[in-house]
């Protein structure tokens, strides 16, 4: 039956790290179901035996479900997600079969965009980094596009919130930290994309799904990479890096 599972749960535990988007995803769903869980940070960089031992893929998020005095480990976000909605109430996918398998293969969309985001701010050239650049910019062209088939927002599926917006919240935050850095015009000529930006900075539980030390954390990781991008934020002020920015 739906929804007994977790009825019966003693404890969801979210294995975590501070900067993984992957995590906020999970993070995200949980908050909108209105789901009690337990998050529990890692260092990626020492992982702690225990995490070892669970993680077949030696990565985060890490679903731990207790009850029963039993315990099962889920990995990989994307099946974090399909399980929390199969066995949660407050459904995040739409019904319809057919508008549901769109929204799944846009979240995968969004896995690839996070892809992109990772070239964009590790490539060590400045070539690369324009061809990053404009890669990135021509994939949220697509997604522009896709927006504009479905008028009305404010989120992707006009009224309702679903699992693409949880999708796409922790993508467009590396974009807030980016704009602190400069001005790289990834953004521009996509008014409905930035339009769906901003009313996702201002979702309670994408605000909540980080710590309020993020942005510095953010930064503080982009600048000790030894890329391109890192370059540019060690010809700024840190603190200037770091001055307020509003979602446009």
């Amino acid at each position: 039956m739906k929804h007994e599972i977790c009825k019966r749960a003693d404890k969801l535990i979210l294995v975590s790290h501070h900067l993984c988007p992957y995590v906020q995803r999970a993070a995200i769903s949980l908050t909108e179901k209105g789901v009690p869980f337990e998050r529990v940070d890692i260092d990626l960089a020492n992982k702690p035996d225990w995490f070892k031992a669970i993680s077949p893929l030696g990565k985060v998020p890490l679903l731990r479900v207790q009850r029963n005095g039993e315990e099962t480990v889920i990995f990989e976000s994307a099946v974090i997600l399909e399980f929390l909605e199969e066995t949660q109430a407050n459904p995040l996918h739409p019904a319809d079969p057919y508008a549901r398998a769109r929204h799944r293969a846009w979240i995968e969309f969004g896995s690839a965009t996070l892809n992109a985001i990772s070239r964009f701010y590790s490539t060590s050239t400045e070539a690369g980094f324009l061809d990053e650049s404009s890669a990135l910019s021509a994939m949220l062209d697509r997604l522009e596009a896709e927006l504009a088939d479905e008028p009305g927002g404010p989120w992707f599926a006009s009224k309702h919130f679903s699992l693409v917006d949880a999708v796409y919240g922790p993508v467009f935050r590396y974009l807030d930290v980016f704009d602190r850095i400069g001005d790289f015009g990834i953004l521009d000529r996509k008014p409905l994309v930035r339009a769906w930006r901003r009313a996702l900075s201002e979702r309670p539980s994408i605000r909540q799904a980080v710590a309020p030390d993020y942005p510095q954390r953010l930064h503080t990781f982009l600048r000790a990479k030894g890329s391109y991008l890192s370059s540019l934020i060690g010809q700024n002020d840190p603190a200037t890096a770091l001055r307020p920015v509003l979602s446009a």
